[in-house]
């Protein structure tokens, strides 16, 4: 798509760095260079504001990731790519069966209503839930990992959703500053909300999570 809309060598094109590493490998595939911008901590997908702030000259589009079932403000983001003459493309997730999405719902309703000692996710309208992530509070990265660990070993499937943000990572390494970027990867961990779980699973996830959410306070 890029290469079809004219973005090669030359060009930059403004891409999040929380997330895979496809977008960024995409644009150096087309010639141009990735420039990577901030993200919302509330939606994890690219702040509009962060986007307009990293545009120069050499800008020929934005990338726009929607992330983890929550919709990017592509309102904004069109917004801007108008008010800059910038093409602007949205990369979805695979969309799940109706019935599928709205189990997932049900399910990240119920961790809603009951975890406790970690930030839930803001839902919002369109969320579909491909992954149920929520914020662990403490000192980061250290807390994040012990406390996945300490869920695992009650039987609870969880994962980093964001292990190494993409400016991290060799060959894409670039010195700019994305706190939000950085703090979500430390401390982010996804928990399941598939449709295929049952009610005492849930219950388990509730029990693993809130016998230790308690114990870490946030970092002063």
């Amino acid at each position: 798509m890029l290469r079809a809309a004219g973005v090669g060598v030359g060009d930059e094109v403004v891409v999040p760095a929380f997330g895979n590493v496809e977008v960024a490998e995409a644009v150096t595939q087309a010639g141009a260079l990735p420039v990577f911008a901030d993200i919302d901590p509330a939606t994890y997908c690219l702040d509009p504001s962060a986007v307009e702030a990293a545009i120069t000259p050499r800008t020929g589009a934005v990338v726009v990731v929607h992330r983890f079932g929550r919709p990017a403000d592509v309102v904004r983001m069109h917004a801007l790519g108008q008010r800059h003459g910038l093409l602007v493309l949205e990369q979805g997730e695979s969309e799940a069966p109706y019935d599928e999405i709205a189990q997932r719902r049900q399910r990240a309703g119920y961790l809603d209503a009951r975890l406790k000692g970690v930030r839930t996710p803001e839902g919002g309208v369109g969320h579909t839930y491909q992954q149920y992530v929520v914020r662990v509070p403490g000192n980061g990265r250290p807390d994040r990992d012990a406390f996945a660990r300490a869920v695992r070993a009650k039987g609870v499937v969880c994962r980093v959703p964001v292990k190494t943000p993409v400016h991290r990572l060799p060959g894409f390494r670039q010195c700019v500053a994305l706190p939000e970027t950085e703090r979500a990867a430390d401390e982010t961990l996804a928990l399941p909300v598939d449709a295929s779980l049952t009610k005492r699973d849930m219950q388990r996830i509730v029990s693993a999570c809130n016998a230790l959410g308690g114990l870490l306070q946030p970092a002063f």
